[in-house]
């Protein structure tokens, strides 16, 4: 057997870990266009910040590979994928062969498409090389604009002010953490974020970033200009989908697959932030690029591959955040849209809380916790059961609330889930 994975972060890792368990001597090529994989892109921020130093951002050994009889071809693209063949090729047109083969390419930063982009001291904030590369500039830096007020650009421009520097955030939406939480809950950590010397700009974008070679400032929509000598683009992030696409293997927002993360390509699955996979919450597939989603698919997808067949239930929207000690954590439908939702919402503006349920016949579909977040897990063990709280939703946002009241409903459901895991869980996010 010969396994093939493309891309070497959290859905590839778990992959390999999960093929050793099963198959400990078949063959397992591992390619990756990164020359030092192994790190956790969620603490590259931290990094940044200068809160962590760089050993503390690698979560697997140097010798993991190694250790587990890989072939590891590192900082190389693949150019194509020959599903007739079973091959892929290479940038360098090597070909390398499969019996089963995972997709877990990831996304790619969305870059704005503006005049200048291309110039000295304009990031993304993607991977630890990124990062190394903007701290070296740090120096020469005095102000910074951040476009984007999403997960992206907020832990940027919060690891830049923590390092000193003059930090302005440009919001092309009518909020901060639009695609995770609502105007009630983003209102709260926008002005925590002003309090403490970030400014943000919101319903305005950059029309074109300035300077000879490198950056000196930007030219905004609405005409006025922000001197700065780093530019940050935060705009989230897309699927890596082109390679399956080009391969005849179906594609919508990500890779599309089955229960068992196989793609329409028999022997071909797919993983992590390039697959669109079932969407506990909404009830339909979905993207969710987080960290945990992209283990567990790997880990699934493993196993499937060296003979398995376990089902991958799905997973939910997870967010978790926190500026100047101030936590946020939403988790699933934040936003809904029809009357089919109701909202039940609980908050004290003075000590900076903020609760909000969504519920669909009876059943929380989603969640947003401001500054207040001890009951997480037993919300999130609700959703998880698809638990029908009709009879406790009076008492659903108080703090009194625990596990013990949630326990007959949750033993209704077949999936036995727990607080503790689900809080642990959206914690590492």
């Amino acid at each position: 057997m010969q396994y093939v994975i493309i891309g070497s972060s959290a859905a590839g890792i778990s992959a390999v870990e999960a093929i050793r368990t099963k198959d400990k001597d078949s063959k397992i090529t591992v390619i990756s266009d990164e020359k030092k994989p192994l790190y956790s892109r969620c603490l590259i921020s931290y990094l940044l910040a200068g809160t962590i130093d760089e050993k503390k951002i690698w979560y697997r050994k140097d010798s993991f590979f190694k250790d587990n009889k890989v072939d590891a071809l590192l900082g190389v693209r693949v150019r194509e994928i020959n599903a007739k063949n079973k091959e892929v090729i290479l940038n360098n047109k090597e070909k390398v062969k499969f019996d089963k083969l995972l997709i877990a390419t990831g996304a790619s930063p969305k870059l704005e498409d503006i005049p200048g982009i291309d110039k000295k001291g304009v990031f993304p904030l993607r991977t630890i090389d990124h990062t190394i590369e903007v701290q070296a500039m740090l120096d020469r830096v005095k102000s910074v604009a951040v476009f984007g007020g999403g997960l992206i650009g907020l832990r940027a421009a919060y690891a830049l002010k923590i390092r000193g520097k003059d930090v302005s955030v440009f919001v092309k939406s009518e909020s901060i953490l639009s695609q995770i939480a609502d105007k009630g809950a983003a209102g709260i950590m926008q002005r925590r974020l002003e309090e403490k010397g970030i400014k943000i700009f919101i319903g305005v974008a950059a029309k074109e970033i300035t300077g000879d070679k490198s950056v000196k400032g930007a030219v905004l929509d609405n005409g006025s200009k922000y001197a700065c000598e780093l530019v940050i683009i935060g705009k989230g992030v897309s699927p890596n989908i082109e390679i399956a696409k080009d391969a005849g293997i179906k594609t919508n927002w990500g890779i599309l697959t089955n229960d068992y993360l196989e793609t329409n390509v028999k022997d071909i699955f797919a993983a992590g932030d390039a697959s669109e996979t079932n969407d506990i919450a909404l009830g339909e597939s979905s993207v969710n690029a987080i960290w945990p989603a992209a283990c567990e698919q790997g880990r699934i997808a493993g196993l499937n591959m060296a003979g398995e067949k376990e089902k991958y239930q799905g997973s939910l929207a997870m967010n978790s955040i926190e500026f100047f000690g101030l936590p946020v954590i939403s988790v699933g439908i934040t936003r809904p849209k029809s009357s089919a939702y109701e909202e039940l919402v609980k908050k004290d503006t003075a000590m900076n809380i903020y609760k909000k349920v969504v519920l669909k016949d009876g059943v929380i579909v989603g969640v947003v916790f401001v500054n207040s977040i001890e009951n997480i897990g037993v919300i999130g063990a609700l959703i998880r059961n698809k638990a029908d709280i009709t009879g406790i939703k009076e008492i659903i946002l108080d703090d009194y609330f625990d596990y013990g009241k949630a326990i007959p409903l949750i033993k209704k459901s077949k999936t036995g889930f727990k607080e503790q895991e689900f809080k642990e869980t959206v914690m590492t996010l």
